[in-house]
């Protein structure tokens, strides 16, 4: 008999595996290649970089959710630390972003900003039992064109969110876009951001070209002193450091009620959105593995950050693109950006705040163009309809709704499209038994379960069969109860024509199904393996008829 295990041996456990998920390892912090100047020059700068472009999104974003801007900078910092150090893949940034925003904004709208850090602690909590529990390994079963739509979608959606950048509020408190000069200086710099990231490189590559870019459109709207907005119009981003406080709301099953669907859908998109980001970057930096690992870091993260007043966050897809396009590889890109984030916030908020709005906008653009999959247009016209239809569903829907809603609407389309496909599938090969004289045997090919179960059936012939019939089941597999349920069927028809079947060559996962539910008349665990092929008949009345 199993012997269980007490619960607080399980917690223990479960405590230990956090510990160590987080312990130090220098290795995850030394290249193989080992460390040099130029290799921390590039990942120092990078870094900057990264920060630079964090400011006014991490503004945006706390505006879009309804609460100060230090929440957005302060969520920006300390998720962005944390994961760094401990996440899942070098060269991901996180912090504040618009996904988790949008969902944020009713919460804090009906119940106020300390409603919102307390479900930041509940949300980091449940993803940290999604790493305990290794939640992350599914995001596997996320197929290519949902990834191909995700991204495309993001691309998408990271451009249109830039829009709002041109415009301002007039006298009536009305957004509405810019124009005349202002507009047009605002596309000159914004194209010579762009012109610069993307020639730059060229030339040398001895410092990111988006620094560069972001530092030159700078000093030249300061130098013509050309009035366009910059990042201090948005809002200051002076401010001291986090303070820790424990959220300001009653600790009772009430506030819990509130909380918890808003800390369920927040920490589900969070995931979401950072482990498609994780495998995002694992293609650029030809690395794999460590889903688990940053749902842990997330979860952490994010129980830290409603501690000290920050919105919470999640992997950001276009902040990490810029890390890792300007040469951003290690853990220490990520480190050095969350750190000079902290710099901007406490001492030089003032030159922060000069930065054009243009020049950030010229950035995330040319994050766009370097994000979207812009082979999967060729694509759509090359592999199977069914993908090219998931893969534009998907784009569609991450625009109109949400990325968590688009994963889960594109993974349910595929699935559906994958057992159409596969119960089609499903034959029968016939031929005379080489062991029973007299008897028939069926060779089935192709997976047996819900969406085959009908096919499977018209296989067959008990009319016009002889009195013995074999199905052999070497090419097939037996999945569900729908599998089982049909199996039944056949057998029930033969058996009123006074006949029988006996099935042969069932695996070890279809043996053991069927056992469970009694349907074999003689069991043996000889078929499985192959050693010899047993020939089993089949009990009727398991499932009703």
């Amino acid at each position: 008999m199993k012997k269980i295990k007490p619960h607080s041996e399980v917690a223990s456990q479960a405590i230990l595996g956090i510990a160590k998920s987080f312990s130090f390892n220098s290795k995850k912090y030394i290249p193989k290649d080992g460390a040099s100047f130029s290799l921390v020059k590039v990942e120092i700068l990078s870094g900057l970089t990264v920060a630079l472009a964090l400011v006014p999104e991490a503004i945006a974003f706390a505006f879009v959710a309804g609460v100060a801007p230090l929440s957005g900078l302060y969520a920006a910092f300390i998720v962005g630390l944390i994961t760094a150090v401990f996440g899942g893949r070098p060269g991901m940034i996180s912090g504040a972003t618009g996904a988790l925003a949008v969902v944020m904004v009713s919460l804090v709208t009906l119940h106020g900003a300390e409603y919102l850090f307390a479900t930041v602690v509940l949300m980091g909590l449940l993803q940290l039992l999604a790493g305990v529990f290794k939640l992350g390994k599914f995001i596997r079963m996320v197929p290519e064109p949902v990834m191909l739509g995700f991204v495309n979608g993001l691309a998408i959606v990271i451009g249109i969110s830039q829009l709002s950048q041109f415009k301002t509020i007039n006298d009536l408190g009305q957004s509405v876009w810019i124009s005349g000069d202002i507009l047009l200086y605002s596309i000159v710099f914004v194209m010579l951001t762009m012109f610069v990231i993307w020639f730059l490189p060229k030339l040398t590559k001895v410092v990111p070209s988006t620094l560069v870019a972001i530092l030159l459109t700078t000093v030249l709207v300061l130098a013509l002193k050309i009035d366009i907005p910059s990042v201090g119009d948005l809002a200051s981003v002076k401010g001291g450091l986090p303070n820790f406080s424990i959220p300001n709301v009653p600790l009772n099953f009430e506030t819990l009620k509130i909380i918890f669907p808003y800390a369920f859908i927040l920490a589900s998109i969070g995931l979401i959105e950072s482990l498609l980001t994780l495998n995002l970057v694992g293609e650029i930096t030809n690395k794999r593995g460590g889903a688990s690992q940053e749902c842990l870091a997330q979860g952490f993260a994010n129980s830290v950050t409603g501690f000290f007043g920050g919105m919470g966050g999640c992997a950001m897809i276009g902040q990490s693109m810029i890390n890792v396009r300007s040469g951003g590889r290690t853990r220490l890109a990520g480190i050095a950006a969350a750190l000079f984030l902290l710099i901007f916030i406490l001492y030089t908020s003032a030159y922060i705040e000069m930065i054009p709005i243009a020049a950030l906008v010229g950035v995330m653009f040319m994050v766009v163009i370097g994000t979207f999959a812009w082979n999967s247009i060729k694509f759509l016209m090359m592999v199977p309809r069914s993908d090219a239809l998931v893969t534009v569903l998907v784009t569609f829907v991450t625009v109109l709704e949400d990325l968590a809603v688009a994963v889960i609407v594109g993974v349910i389309v595929s699935a559906l499209v994958y057992a159409w496909k596969t119960a089609s599938r499903i034959r029968a090969i016939e031929r005379p038994s080489k062991t029973e004289k007299g008897a028939k045997v069926y060779e089935i090919e192709g997976p047996l379960f819900f969406s085959s179960a009908n096919s499977f059936l018209e296989l067959f012939n008990p009319e016009n069969d002889p009195k013995l019939v074999i199905v052999d089941f070497a090419k097939s597999r037996v999945i569900d109860q729908s599998a089982l349920k049909a199996i039944e069927d056949v057998a029930h028809k033969y058996n009123s024509f006074g006949k029988k079947i006996k099935l042969r060559h069932l695996t070890k996962d279809c043996h053991k199904l069927l056992s469970k539910t009694g349907q074999l008349v003689v069991d043996s665990d000889d078929d499985p393996d192959y050693s010899l092929a047993v020939d089993y008949g089949v009990k009727l009345k398991i499932f009703g008829k």
